[in-house]
């Protein structure tokens, strides 16, 4: 946005219409030194602001501060250049306030020791610790508590599969909803390297079953890249309750149910080696959360006190992170 159209957002003034009617040095000065005003609801919060000289001097860009969460379980081997290829482009290539927070699920290699190295390089980056399994939805449920130290807050996988252009892209996109998520099942999507034909097979499987529970219309829910704003968090943390990796059919469920706007975009994406999803023990974690989370939100809800005996022995026999047991109902 340029010219007067920038001084009408920021200050609720008409643009102007007259020549002498545009600020001068002296009033450009003050407007920078100027508190910030209250936006509307959805839009960027204007922490960082820089005004820009080329062209119109009263262009004013907006630089919400950004937290990034990674949840990772026995990544020593390659998280490393995933933290410092994000620490080195946002650094590069934003202006804002940029924190990376590893959020470690009960490893039980060296994460812990590589991360603090490369803390030591980019003071930006740090690790939240939890010695005991909890799983990648439980280490993000932990993550997202730190939501309010930022005006954004987003997460991404441990292997990278998201880089950080686009990881930026959502966050440039983030003033359009409450929550920006990447999608590689939209046209404009681009895959450099695809997933096997059986994990592609139960991936669309899956998106089925979550449509025909929910009706989200969304059409990749387990993309690992997503960002929103910290007041959604806050209103739905209390009731997020999956802890394995149908965690983000729960965080989205939510905020469509609290009336948030979930944005789905077209994402840059390349599936990485090494990977620690067992296809089929993982299709049943799913499933079974998927059926917990739509009984939750339906008439059969008390009677899931019935069924708790059965469910706890069930994910204790299958080594399952059990989820949290009487979640918060919006």
């Amino acid at each position: 946005m340029r010219g007067p159209q920038c001084w009408q957002k920021l200050f609720d003034r008409p643009p102007s219409r007259f020549a002498h009617d545009v600020p001068n040095e002296k009033q450009v000065h003050r407007a920078r030194l100027a508190p910030n005003p209250p936006l509307a609801r959805g839009k960027l919060f204007p922490r960082h602001r820089r005004a820009s000289c080329v062209n119109n001097p009263l262009v004013v860009e907006v630089f919400p501060s950004v937290l990034l969460l990674i949840p990772a379980y026995n990544e020593e081997a390659r998280i490393e250049p995933v933290l410092r290829s994000y620490a080195q482009f946002f650094r590069a290539h934003y202006q804002g306030k940029f924190q990376l927070v590893v959020v470690l699920n009960g490893c039980r290699d060296n994460t812990l020791g590589v991360v603090r190295r490369v803390g030591a390089d980019f003071p930006e980056v740090s690790a939240l610790e939890f010695p005991a399994p909890i799983g990648k939805g439980g280490a993000l449920i932990e993550g997202l508590r730190l939501a309010p130290r930022a005006d954004l807050v987003g997460y991404v996988d441990a292997d990278g599969a998201t880089e950080p252009p686009a990881f930026l892209d959502l966050v440039r996109r983030s003033g359009e909803a409450d929550c920006v998520i990447g999608s590689r099942w939209i046209p404009g999507a681009v895959i450099h390297q695809s997933q096997s034909s059986r994990r592609q097979f139960a991936s669309r499987v899956f998106h089925r079953i979550v449509q025909f529970f929910f009706r989200m219309n969304i059409r990749d829910t387990q993309c690992g890249a997503k960002v929103i704003h910290p007041a959604a968090v806050q209103k739905i943390h209390a009731s997020l309750c999956i802890a394995d990796m149908a965690f983000d059919i729960n965080l989205l469920f939510l905020l469509k149910r609290a009336g948030f706007r979930v944005l789905e975009v077209p994402t840059e994406w390349t599936d990485k080696t090494g990977s620690k999803v067992a296809l089929g023990k993982t299709s049943l974690t799913m499933l079974l959360s998927v059926i917990r989370l739509r009984t939750i939100y339906s008439p059969l809800n008390p009677l899931r006190k019935l069924f708790a005996p059965a469910e706890t022995w069930l994910y204790q026999k299958l080594n399952l992170y059990p989820p949290n047991p009487d979640p918060k109902l919006h």
